[in-house]
């Protein structure tokens, strides 16, 4: 990854990649000069950042590196969504994902768009969110990233402030960062993903997610978090770290099958907020573990749901459903012995179970027959008389 060719500057860049690696895109006009304004730029960020009110249409501020620039079409007030971001795909398991991190309030409210089978978009800087609902019905009447950015960008008054990411679902992915992008910013498509950000502690950090990416192994999201992480260690975002955001679509993986969001996970205010994500994700994917769990005991697989439940217990060891999804697989199994260990430790993190039991809601769950044979176990029976609920 490092000493990657970079592509000379023109006043929009961006860059598109339909199989191997593109440059990296850098913003200015040369590296040289784009370090001696980022001095100046962050202290005319400061600046703008306490003219900033919430007044509807106030215009950002004409001062620039302490002199004046014209001020053409007004552009809303907005703080930039100084970031970073990875917009990718998974061949194999069908899916289309968007992960960032940002020195900014609530990023995952603002940047990352997806839509299964059509592809995802992540757009910050000064971020124009009508970019993500207007990239995905273009990508889903088959327009190329390319042209989606072309068609974005034509009409956008401040398209120099925007940077955007693009993915579709063949795969074809394409970054932008604008000339007026505060330094550092820039990015680069590899094959199946892009990587872009703005206000950085430089390009290593672009650098350091694409290899992230293509050298880590398993899930997308694992994938996406590892750029992410990588990304930080390599400075990450200039001003610091605040919110974080990791969403992946899949057709029917949402909620009851009912929708395509499989993972859409945000950490709005935290001191290490990936840290955080990756904690948030280990307790959704045990949640996908137990609904594994509810699959094979339907079908009267035992040992392939009690593989699923142990999972869960692992990824997430204070969830009750879990060790509920373990206790069921076992007594399945004809192990009740086993079956009551797992439910012990199910009661012991939710008494909960012991006050539902009774008023009769683990009828709606189909837990009432589990819990009669569990019953039949003493060591469960004496904890279960133990608790209150009655």
């Amino acid at each position: 990854m490092a000493g990657a060719p970079f592509q000379a500057n023109t006043p929009d860049r961006a860059a598109a990649s339909g199989g191997a690696r593109a440059p990296l895109q850098r913003s200015g006009r040369t590296w040289r000069r784009r370090r001696a304004r980022t001095l100046r730029a962050l202290t005319a960020l400061a600046v703008v950042t306490l003219a900033l009110s919430p007044a509807a249409g106030r215009q950002l501020g004409a001062v620039h590196a302490g002199r004046q620039r014209p001020t053409a079409t007004p552009i809303a007030a907005a703080e930039p969504v100084a970031t970073f971001s990875i917009v990718a795909r998974d061949e194999a398991a069908d899916e289309l994902g968007v992960a960032v991190q940002s020195r900014f309030l609530a990023v995952g409210s603002v940047v990352p768009w997806a839509r299964a089978g059509v592809g995802a978009i992540a757009t910050q800087a000064f971020a124009n969110t009508t970019y993500g609902p207007r990239a995905l019905a273009l990508l889903a009447d088959g327009t190329s990233p390319e042209d989606v950015l072309a068609a974005l960008l034509r009409d956008d008054p401040g398209k120099a402030q925007r940077q955007v990411g693009i993915i579709d679902a063949q795969g074809r992915a394409a970054t932008f960062t604008g000339d007026a992008c505060l330094p550092w910013a820039g990015g680069l498509a590899g094959r199946g993903y892009a990587v872009q950000g703005n206000i950085l502690a430089g390009p290593e950090v672009p650098e350091a997610m694409a290899a992230a990416f293509e050298t880590t192994s398993g899930a997308l999201a694992e994938r996406l978090l590892a750029a992410l992480a990588a990304g930080q260690a390599a400075g990450g975002d200039a001003r610091g770290r605040q919110s974080a955001a990791l969403l992946v679509v899949r057709a029917g993986a949402g909620y009851g099958g009912f929708d395509d969001r499989y993972i859409d996970l945000r950490v709005d205010d935290h001191p290490a907020p990936i840290r955080e994500l990756r904690r948030l994700l280990g307790l959704r994917m045990a949640q996908v573990a137990v609904g594994q769990a509810g699959e094979h005991l339907r079908a009267g697989r035992p040992d392939a749901a009690a593989d699923a439940a142990a999972r869960a217990t692992r990824l997430a060891p204070e969830d009750s459903s879990a060790w509920l999804a373990l206790a069921a697989a076992r007594m399945q199994a004809g192990d009740s012995e086993a079956a009551a260990a797992a439910a012990r430790q199910a009661l012991l993190r939710d008494p909960w179970i012991r006050r539902a039991a009774v008023a009769g809601l683990l009828d709606r769950f189909g837990a009432a027959d589990l819990l009669e044979h569990l019953l039949q176990v003493d060591s469960f029976a004496r904890l279960w008389e133990a608790l209150p609920g009655r």
